[in-house]
């Protein structure tokens, strides 16, 4: 027994190490990034790139994500049956309707845009959708890696990640020129390399468990993932609504060069800390999903709700060592980090960084209904929290501009946090009196 809790110690420590690895050297890079494309675009042409982003993020939240998320989750569980052949196979149907619905919007957004009068966009629009399919068939290679705890693959492409975008933007930028444009080129071809080195590694894993596996025809994989995703779609509309909408009410009531601002502001507080929380998220999933199988065992599902609040009570530490950081080293960080004319709202910082964390510490919560299979818990708090959000990034914009929408940012984190906390423990708690009973 005691060699058996030593090698998983040891396996434990070995892939917390890897993510760690791998989510520092993301981390920098990502910062390095913007320290870069902060000198070599103005202010608008930082806020028009952001706005043609906000279409990536259409597809990932709205079209690709929930496939993504099922695929992810479906894994530990197909392992466990033996049957990753008949897996995989759904696994790609899913995918190729997923690009099929990309292929779709894109047709229509071109023709809108012709429609009124914006064809100087549709090139942006186009590369944009063409980046944004090539970055989530790559992360639906990641989610099966990290469920199948190849954690230092994983680490490899994470870290790969930022400073490939950062080199490739920089040499498209020295051939194009400076524009939002020639950004997303950049991006489309990092996307493109990171995505054929995640095939190359994810073939070869897969090949020996095929070898290993009989396909079970009588599964229906495709029907149980789906049935696990739709409810990421209902939702991800709204979700990509409040994601979106505090850059398109900046553009709405300021200008170009405020979305700029503000989106360099969010890229320097809200998304490491994101990032940083997103590594305890990739670490303890996989295990979570593990411990759960099909979240029919009462006794694991308790387990498993244990370990979640105690790794979100670390997620708070960690936000409140940032934030407190960053209200007393703000200046000095912008002045590392950014170039001059970015720098007047640095004071904004540290609110931004709190609101990314509490929201991820929320996201943290959300794991643990998705490894009890209770999708559908998730999806009113995610509908209503992100509807709210959006009407109070507008209602912010226009009465105080970039400091609205950091205040309505931190009152959306903070109403999805103690929402999904209440559902957590009113859902788990109701699942450990049955089994006390029993």
């Amino acid at each position: 027994m005691k060699t058996m809790n030593s090698k998983r110690h040891k396996r434990l420590v070995k892939e917390g190490t890897w993510i760690v690895v791998g989510q520092i050297v993301s981390i920098i890079g990502a910062l390095v990034l913007v320290r870069v494309l902060t000198e070599y675009l103005e202010p608008a042409e930082y806020g028009e790139m952001m706005l043609g982003l906000t279409i990536a993020g259409l597809v990932n939240q709205v079209v690709m994500g929930g496939v993504i998320n099922g695929i992810g989750r479906f894994y530990s569980i197909a392992s466990e049956e033996n049957d990753i052949p008949g897996y995989l196979v759904a696994a790609r149907w899913l995918m190729g309707y997923a690009i099929l619905a990309v292929i779709g919007i894109t047709i229509v957004l071109s023709a809108g845009l012709m429609w009124f009068d914006y064809s100087q966009w549709i090139p942006l629009a186009l590369i944009v959708l063409i980046f944004s399919i090539l970055q989530n068939i790559g992360l639906s290679m990641r989610g099966i890696q990290n469920a199948a705890r190849q954690r230092s693959i994983v680490a490899l492409h994470m870290g790969m990640d930022s400073w490939l975008k950062t080199g490739l933007a920089v040499g498209v930028m020295f051939w194009l020129g400076s524009s939002s444009t020639a950004v997303i080129i950049g991006y489309t071809v990092s996307a493109t390399l990171i995505t054929a080195s995640q095939f190359f590694f994810l073939r070869n894993f897969l090949r020996t468990k095929k070898d290993a596996h009989q396909e079970n025809r009588s599964k229906d994989w495709r029907g149980q993932i789906w049935s696990f995703s739709k409810p990421f779609s209902i939702w991800g509309l709204f979700v990509w609504f409040q994601q979106v909408s505090d850059k398109w009410a900046l553009g709405l009531f300021s200008t170009t060069g405020d979305i700029g601002q503000y989106a360099v502001l969010f890229q320097l507080g809200y998304v490491p800390i994101g990032i940083f929380t997103g590594m305890m998220i990739s670490f303890l999933g996989p295990i979570l999903y593990q411990r759960s199988g099909a979240a029919t065992d009462d006794k694991r599902n308790k387990s498993v709700h244990k370990l979640v609040w105690y790794i979100s009570g670390v997620g708070f530490l960690i936000t409140g060592v940032a934030f407190i950081f960053t209200l007393t080293m703000n200046e000095w960080l912008f002045k590392f980090l950014v170039a001059e004319e970015f720098r007047i709202s640095s004071p904004l910082l540290p609110w931004v960084v709190l609101a990314g964390g509490i929201f991820s510490v929320g996201q943290i919560l959300a794991l643990k209904l998705m490894s009890d299979m209770k999708v559908n818990l998730i999806k009113n708090v995610k509908i209503i929290t992100a509807i709210s959000g959006g009407v109070m990034n507008f209602y912010g914009a226009w009465y105080f501009g970039i400091s609205g929408v950091v205040m309505a940012l931190l009152a959306f984190s903070t109403f999805y946090f103690l929402w999904m906390a209440f559902i957590v423990y009113r859902a788990s708690n109701f699942d450990i009196k049955i089994v006390d009973k029993l």
